[in-house]
């Protein structure tokens, strides 16, 4: 039997609009380096999400030559990585962290095509954002995360559902960091622990999923199919889960083609 491999590498800079893949990257403290470090907020510093703005499924993002870039069919913006604003207190879920705005420009940008005010923001390198103690060591952290610093899936559970819609969907649909191919179809939840290059990774909890499979990546429309698959096939206790959230022990880097080592397994979470 063929061992697991590493696929595919996603970093999504700004939470919530469109990531990009990536052959490898770095892992840092918070997980990918720039993933979800960057944020939108609205007037009471609130985060902004495709759930209520599908139409950020329309801006891309893209790391290059020290800059972040975003853009749409029309337009696009450039920002330095490195920049010091404003300090503002925001919230994501329950959670209160310190964030610094960006600047005017890139605000006026976002809200234009949004046709709603907000701001960007960023998570300095001081500010720190626990993860969830139930599920998590003092030492973990995430920066914008719904919660947890990685998303795993597998190409396997993908194809999985596709069988339960009327037309395939991609893997963006489900906003992963990490792809995992050569397994079985949900083979993810019944890891407990795994190692990829030279970092362990903890998978302590299912992630539940809300209504952005079903916005549309290439038109921000809503499209019932993805949820309705998930509603008929991963269902358990009211809430549809697809993927597992991660933990990891500590920095490193991921390649593509990397062999994934099964450390720990224990029965299905969601047991479904």
């Amino acid at each position: 039997m063929t061992s697991p491999l590493l696929s595919d590498i996603y970093i999504y800079p700004v939470k919530s609009l469109t990531g990009f893949r990536a052959d490898q990257w770095p892992v840092d403290r918070n997980g990918l380096q720039h993933d979800r470090q960057w944020m939108l907020i609205d007037e009471n510093n609130n985060f902004l999400s495709q759930r209520k703005l599908p139409r950020m499924a329309l801006i891309n993002t893209a790391i290059r030559n020290q800059q972040l870039i975003l853009s749409t069919d029309h337009s696009d913006i450039s920002l330095p990585l490195v920049s010091s604003g404003d300090s503002v207190h925001v919230t994501v879920w329950h959670d209160q962290c310190r964030a610094e705005t960006i600047g005017k420009d890139v605000d006026e940008w976002l809200s234009d095509f949004l046709h709603r005010p907000c701001r960007l923001v960023v998570m300095p390198d001081d500010s720190i954002r626990q993860v969830d103690q139930k599920y998590a060591h003092p030492q973990d952290q995430t920066a914008f995360s719904d919660g947890f610093p990685f998303l795993i899936t597998s190409d396997a559970s993908l194809q999985a559902l596709n069988q339960h819609m009327p037309e395939p969907v991609d893997i963006q649909r489900f906003r992963p960091n990490l792809v995992i191919s050569d397994c079985e179809p949900y083979a993810e939840d019944h890891w407990r622990q795994i190692a990829i290059n030279t970092i362990h990774f903890r998978l302590p909890k299912p992630c539940s999923r809300c209504a952005v499979p079903g916005v549309n990546p290439h038109t921000a429309e809503r499209e019932k199919a993805p949820l309705t698959a998930l509603n008929n096939t991963r269902k358990w206790e009211k809430q549809v889960y697809f993927g597992q959230n991660a933990l990891h022990d500590r920095s490193g880097s991921l390649r593509c083609g990397n062999p994934v080592s099964i450390i720990e397994t224990g029965s299905a979470q969601p047991p479904l």
